[in-house]
This record gives structure tokens, C-alpha cells and sequence, in this order.
């Protein structure tokens, strides 16, 4: 398997949003019905943490990026993530390069804290992160509706770097 990384251009959204979609209609990568729009998924992404995964023909076939979670300066340090593996690409260590990349890039920029929230029916997601050294902080119950009205609970993660 050859996969190359390298930073997310907005002229790969094609690519992102379609993978994003296959995420939101597994009904186990996030709360959202639909995918933003370009400029507003770049406009909230931090600069210098995101990545796409680009497989021998060229096919981007995963990505990761991040945002600020607050803010205010305090909290200037403290991002939250998504990484996401095209449908059928799962198990072949993609989402694995991606969170070692995020996390060198994050280490990088003075980054001391990555966190993620996930769907604890995500039990895959929860293990990957796990071996990338993220820790399980706790649940979340109830925190937010899915589309359709249903409550969801997530489990949070956090990888605390050499500052944090």
C-alpha cells in the first residue's frame, strides 16, 4: 500500500466533502446532516493541521483536520479534530499515518492539547486513538440531537502534548 500525505489544499473539497458525506451517512462520524460549504469548512480549519491521505492513482482517500475550540487566548493551544477514511479504505492503517501527522504538525505549532469527541457506537474510531496516544477522558451524555431529534452521547478524547 502506498499512501502519500500531505497538507489539504481547497482544491481537493471534491475529495473531502465526498468522504465527509460517506461519514455522515454512516450515522457514526458527527452530528451533522450535511456537509459545509468549502469556504466555511477552510475558513474553520486551523492552518498547518490539515492533511489529506492520497493513495498510487492519486485518489485522496482520506483527510484530518482541525479547529480552535474556544476563542478566547487562553485556550489558543487546545484543538478539536476529525479524521476520516473513505468507505472502503478502513483497516489499512490510513487513519493511523493521518493522527501521526495531526499530531506532529499540532507538536509543532505549540499545540498542547487535541481532543475529539465520538459516538461511543464507534468503538473502531475509540481504538485507533487509543493507539495513537489518546486518552478517554469521559462521556458525554446526551450532549447534542442528531438531525432526526435523537440524543447521542460521545465519548471525549484528548492527546495531551510535550507543552500540555
Amino acid at each position: 500500500m502506498t499512501i502519500a500525505l500531505r497538507p489539504m489544499d481547497p482544491h481537493d473539497w471534491g475529495a473531502v466533502e465526498r468522504i465527509y458525506a460517506d461519514g455522515i451517512a454512516s450515522g457514526l462520524a458527527t452530528f451533522e446532516a450535511t456537509t459545509p460549504e468549502r469556504d466555511v469548512f477552510f475558513a474553520s480549519r486551523v492552518d498547518g493541521l490539515s492533511s489529506v491521505a492520497v493513495d498510487a492513482s492519486g485518489s485522496i482517500v482520506g483527510w484530518v483536520a482541525a479547529s480552535q475550540v474556544s476563542a478566547r487566548a487562553v485556550y489558543r493551544g487546545v484543538v478539536e479534530h476529525s479524521v476520516y477514511v473513505a468507505h472502503g479504505q478502513h483497516g489499512r492503517g490510513i487513519g493511523g499515518m493521518l493522527l501521526r501527522r495531526l499530531i506532529a504538525d499540532a507538536d509543532a505549532l505549540g499545540i498542547w492539547t487535541i481532543q475529539s469527541a465520538i459516538f461511543p457506537e464507534n468503538v473502531g474510531s475509540i481504538r485507533l486513538h487509543e493507539r495513537e496516544g489518546f486518552r478517554v477522558v469521559g462521556t458525554r451524555e446526551r450532549i447534542a440531537r442528531m438531525p432526526d431529534g435523537a440524543w447521542r452521547d460521545t465519548v471525549l478524547l484528548e492527546r495531551r502534548g510535550e507543552l500540555g
